[in-house]
């Protein structure tokens, strides 16, 4: 094509006809934002610069709002407002934006979520999804009493939680029993106006995360790694998917210091892990030798992390 325009991921997608690559920003929903830095912070948790935050996003081209969620502290967020409670906020503010919510399958009855996210989905006219996360902070658990069960059981127990959204969003008289959850013969309505139901991402990169993600789930978070690991992470993925005709597709967290020149950039970068809050770092590493650490077979994320990467 001889064309001089620049044209934007969309417009390239539409051209050849692939599905176009979309774009979320991570929504302020705890104090301190992602960095574990006594740096000056831009981000505030606070309704209002949620909702500005959220209305410019949308108005750049956003595809997704993600709201992470947080029931305690544990690497320096000393304060945290509720993922679901915020996504309801967010879409009455907005017209276009998806919302991603976070949700525990520990802490979570599933039922009861499918009936929000109906209700949710519902009021904004599709722009309701959800993130199910399988673990993985043991603090939160404790914090309420539940049980801290082994790592690849907390994957086992979220792909029944799934299991169970699409079977409430999909049915009539459903009915459900499994070793973590139950549901007999429930009818939900209304039901989402999203088809065939709203959008199911999930996270982590163990094994049993990507079986999971093969078995179950849309959309597959990956965090940062080589060009190399994360090719081998979608192929891995589809692979195991191909004998139950699905593809999830595959989205990759990334960090960006914007600045005029990459030097800049790079001496914010430099600044930001000189001014680590090493009390917030080494909590949050903590934190983490319960999740990829665990794992049976030693795989994720987590088994190779450097401390300035926690940062």
């Amino acid at each position: 094509m001889n064309d001089s325009r620049i044209l934007t991921p969309r417009q390239i997608g539409a051209i050849y006809g692939a599905d176009p690559l979309k774009f979320a920003f991570w929504v302020p929903a705890f104090a301190g934002g992602f960095v574990s830095s006594t740096i000056e912070q831009r981000t505030h948790w606070d309704f209002d610069y949620n909702i500005r935050l959220a209305q410019i996003a949308e108005r750049a081209g956003f595809d997704y709002g993600l709201i992470a969620t947080r029931w305690a502290s544990t690497h320096g967020a000393d304060s945290q407002i509720e993922a679901t409670t915020l996504a309801t906020a967010l879409l009455g503010r907005t017209e276009r934006l998806q919302i991603i919510v976070a949700v525990l399958t520990g802490l979570w009855l599933p039922g009861v979520i499918a009936k929000m996210g109906a209700t949710a989905d519902l009021f904004s006219n599709g722009r309701w999804n959800i993130n199910v996360v399988s673990g993985w902070m043991r603090r939160e658990y404790d914090a309420f009493g539940q049980p801290w069960i082994e790592h690849d059981e907390r994957y086992a127990r979220s792909e029944e939680f799934i299991e169970i959204l699409k079977g409430i969003w999909t049915q009539d008289h459903y009915s459900f029993r499994g070793r973590h959850f139950s549901i007999d013969d429930y009818t939900l309505s209304p039901r989402p106006v999203k088809k065939p139901h709203p959008e199911i991402f999930q996270g982590g990169s163990s094994t049993a995360a990507r079986r999971m993600a093969a078995r179950w789930s849309d959309w597959y978070f990956t965090n940062g790694n080589t060009i190399e690991g994360i090719r081998a992470q979608i192929d891995e993925i589809e692979q195991n998917a191909a004998p139950f005709a699905r593809r999830p597709r595959i989205a990759v967290n990334a960090f960006v210091i914007a600045r005029d020149t990459e030097k800049e950039a790079r001496d914010v970068h430099a600044e930001i892990i000189r001014l680590a809050d090493v009390k917030a770092v080494r909590g949050f590493q903590e934190a983490t030798r319960e999740a990829g650490q665990s794992t049976k077979d030693g795989k994720g994320n987590w088994t190779s992390t450097k401390l300035e990467d926690y940062v």
